[in-house]
């Protein structure tokens, strides 16, 4: 038997040292900041002691100031990275109330700051909380996510969560403390993948995003919030905090006559419209109208069109104009292109006022790739699928969602529940359901994965279109939600008790292509296509349809409803008014 030996000369590998706490809050890659931050006891019997410690990189000094005292307790530097601790008297009362004592902070000779400690407050969300958000059924997340203004023990500040399971450390970073991951670390909750923060004394109207350390890369990566409420205008990225209760509601008798009506049965005309589109002010640079100037000038002319709802194109925050809010990026966020949340829940209390519904469209099919948003969020594939055969949207260049995990359907779900309540919206109109529903839309032979059965359906996608809508009906009773949806998947507006997808309304997009292709016929040949009018009504009772006659048949070249029609314009005016009688005529919705 051979045996191998070292060298003689070989040198000898020394293990490596582990990191001190200091060294790794200097490094930003501190994964447990509370267990060292913040008021600890130390010692045992009469050596037992009070302490607070701050991690201030870039301070000169630092003291403790006590809650009804003049002189401050002077704080001893623990550690060159800037680790400061302060011996405290021990209070007769454990465990210490934070607002007890604030760090005095100096630069130079400077005081710059008095502030709170944010590592003395307890952890503000529950283990129930974090129960409901694993198994996905947290369908008010969006009140325990993202940023909201608090009180906490008596100190107003500023309460931050955010998901990232694989991130090795998370930290909340703004203007407020130079954009410094060291600053402001957050607190793990462990295997929920949530990390959370108070901050005191921060205000409304703070810029920030979340600075996360990947487990697989030396590098941070800037976040916005997912959760985030307001985001800055494009071309920045940052998150805004911002209270969604100061709007005071004046549409009450709207919610009740709407939750006591029967949809189905009444009359519905609806006009879409893109916000920036609709109308300019050419006097001020072809600028966009604000939300209040929209419903002033808006809701006259819809009144006037006899139309009983309006449908926006998306108003969720985007990064790219054209794409007219379909690439959605922001799914809490009202776009500030128009104005702030306020300014929008105002536009749609005056809608209400006069009678008139708002449908919102809605992208639960996929998200933009841009680096600041949902795309790689922890430094993985934490959103969407790995794998690019289910995770990559082939037509739009965009990510698919991975319905299939829990928490990323309790996003969605809860995204789809937050316009209805925060906002009042009567309904949504869910984008592109056929992409979602079928694992080779768009896909060739060998560029998709089949379901365990073996087939094309997405069936975790199914799973999710029937939760949705029973969740939105069982919060919201009166609002309506519309499927987007293409091919001829059966029951797409059957309840989901008799195995349908749950949806109150279904586009008929067939009926729309074989009318307009029809219409666009010159008459002397209408007559051999007589079968394209009557087709539909093969089907019209096979769901519960709307007759659209959506932006997407407009753009691109394919002209205007007026330019599609034959003849001289006087012909055309005169097609364009039956084509408008027959749609009404029609069985369905408009």
């Amino acid at each position: 038997m051979s045996t191998t030996k070292t060298p003689s000369n070989a040198p000898l590998v020394s293990p490596k040292k582990p990191l001190s706490d200091a060294e790794l809050l200097s490094r930003a890659e501190h994964p447990d900041p509370f267990r060292l931050l913040g008021p600890h006891i130390t010692g045992e019997g009469d050596a037992k002691r009070l302490v607070a410690r701050a991690f201030l990189p870039r301070a000169s000094g630092a003291s403790v100031l006590l809650e009804g005292q003049a002189t401050s307790i002077p704080a001893t530097r623990i550690s060159p990275e800037g680790l400061f601790e302060a011996v405290l008297p021990m209070p007769a009362v454990l465990p210490i109330s934070p607002s007890i004592y604030r760090w005095r902070v100096s630069e130079g000779a400077t005081i710059v700051r008095d502030s709170f400690d944010s590592y003395a407050f307890p952890a503000l969300l529950t283990d129930y909380d974090l129960h409901l958000m694993g198994e996905g059924t947290h369908y008010l997340k969006y009140e325990k996510m993202g940023a909201h203004p608090a009180t906490v023990l008596g100190i107003a500040g500023v309460q931050f969560a955010v998901w990232a399971p694989n991130a090795m450390r998370v930290s909340v970073v703004g203007d407020f403390n130079q954009w410094d991951g060291r600053a402001n670390p957050m607190r793990n909750r462990g295997p929920s993948g949530v990390w959370e923060l108070f901050v005191p004394e921060l205000t409304e109207g703070a810029i920030y995003k979340y600075e996360i350390r990947p487990m697989n890369s030396d590098l941070p990566i800037l976040k916005s919030d997912p959760y985030g409420f307001y985001s800055e205008l494009r071309p920045k990225t940052g998150s805004i905090v911002v209270c969604l209760d100061h709007h005071r509601w004046e549409d009450a008798d709207w919610l009740n006559r709407r939750a006591n009506r029967d949809w189905l049965s009444a009359p519905i005309s609806v006009y879409e419209i893109h916000l920036g589109s609709w109308r300019r002010v050419v006097e001020e640079g072809s600028r966009w109208l604000t939300y209040s100037e929209l419903a002033d000038r808006l809701i006259p002319y819809v009144k006037e069109m006899g139309y009983t709802h309006v449908e926006l194109m998306p108003v969720m925050e985007h990064p790219f104009d054209g794409s007219w809010g379909y690439q959605t990026l922001g799914y809490f966020a009202a776009t500030s292109r128009y104005g702030t949340p306020q300014d929008f829940m105002y536009f749609v209390d005056r809608f209400h006022q006069a009678g008139i519904g708002v449908f919102l469209d809605w992208t639960p099919a996929h998200f933009p790739n841009d680096g600041h948003g949902l795309a790689l969020f922890d430094g993985t594939h934490l959103y969407e699928h790995a794998d690019p055969r289910q995770g990559q949207h082939p037509d739009w260049g965009t990510l698919v969602f991975n319905y299939g995990r829990n928490e990323v359907q309790n996003f969605l779900i809860s995204n789809a529940v937050f316009w209805l309540d925060k906002y009042h919206i009567d309904g949504l109109r869910v984008d592109a359901v056929a992409s979602m529903l079928y694992l080779d839309y768009s896909r060739r032979q060998g560029e998709w994965v089949p379901n365990e059965f073996g087939g094309r359906e997405n069936l975790a996608a199914i799973a999710f279109l029937k939760r949705l809508n029973e969740v939105v009906y069982a919060r919201h009773p009166g609002v309506l939600t519309i499927a987007e949806e293409s091919t001829s998947w059966p029951m797409v507006s059957r309840p989901t008790y008799l195995g349908g997808l749950g949806f109150s309304l279904k586009w008929n997009m067939g009926w729309m292509n074989d009318t307009l292709s029809y219409f666009s016929l010159d008459p002397i040949h209408r007559k051999y296509n007589h079968n394209r009018m009557t087709f539909s009504m093969l089907y019209a009772f096979t769901e519960n349809f709307m007759l659209p006659f959506s932006h997407d048949e407009v753009v691109h070249g394919k002209s205007s409803l007026i330019n599609k029609m034959p003849g001289d314009l006087w012909q055309q005016f005169g097609n364009l008014r039956l084509l408008y009688g027959y749609m009404f005529a029609h069985p369905g919705k408009n």
